[in-house]
């Protein structure tokens, strides 16, 4: 497997994977992901594990993901205009996108991330 990069909050990296000490690849990554959370709170720890989900078994290795603790950074909200939490954040491909909520409903984020056509 291609490794791909997890930042942010430690804590909830750890607790789904190994993935934060796994070394950055040189290659550009096609997908670049922020997830914006407030806290390591069950509805966060939920959004981060679905979304790695989704990620492994659609992307395997073309992504990466950064996790933004909006509690320890609140500034890094106005970048993305971020008004509620957890949102994911699609930086590359353009156009940028946004995903409110926990990322349970699957076909939803697919679709939010262009990997699958509306039905």
């Amino acid at each position: 497997m291609t490794p791909h990069t997890v930042h942010g909050k430690d804590a909830i990296a750890l607790q789904l994977s190994d993935d934060n000490i796994v070394a950055p690849s040189r290659e550009a990554k096609a997908y670049v992901l922020r997830l914006y959370v407030a806290g390591q709170t069950p509805k966060s720890l939920l959004a981060f594990t679905n979304l790695k989900r989704i990620c492994e078994q659609h992307l395997q290795g073309r992504y990466e993901i950064e996790i933004i603790d909006l509690l320890e950074n609140p500034q890094l909200a106005r970048g993305d205009q971020i008004l509620a939490v957890p949102t994911l954040v699609r930086r590359l491909p353009e156009p940028i996108k946004k995903i409110i909520g926990d990322l349970s409903n699957t076909e939803r984020v697919l679709v939010g991330l262009d990997l699958h056509e509306r039905r």
